[in-house]
């Protein structure tokens, strides 16, 4: 069982960028979708970006042109790059496969002047 950890997480004004990683305690290059998901409060956990295992990847509407997702299978570790952050992104950001296995503690991501 892959265990995952997010990092990179924090306070940013509104317009700013933030870079998350989530590193994996083994191989990541068996799971052939990688995905960053996320959730606010009071809010259902929402699937935003995944990537396949040859980097092919798809984003929701919401941040399509703002995030950037990527893999390094060779690290066992998954990117999400957001620029020109809203205050709508505030949530606590999580990274597993598609479908999820157990989650991580996730990391927070607080958009706010």
């Amino acid at each position: 069982q892959v265990q995952l950890v997010e990092s990179g997480g924090g306070l940013v004004q509104p317009g700013g960028s933030l870079r998350l990683s989530c590193a994996a305690s083994g191989s990541i290059f068996s799971i052939y979708y990688m995905a960053w998901y996320r959730q606010a409060p009071g809010k259902q956990r929402e699937l935003v970006a995944h990537i396949t295992r040859g980097s092919i990847t798809n984003y929701v509407d919401s941040v399509k042109g703002r995030f950037i997702i990527s893999r390094d299978n060779a690290k066992n570790t998954v990117y999400l790059q957001m620029n020109s952050l809203k205050p709508e992104d505030t949530a606590v950001y999580y990274c597993n496969g598609i479908p999820p296995s157990d989650w991580g503690q996730g990391t927070q991501v607080t958009v706010s002047s």
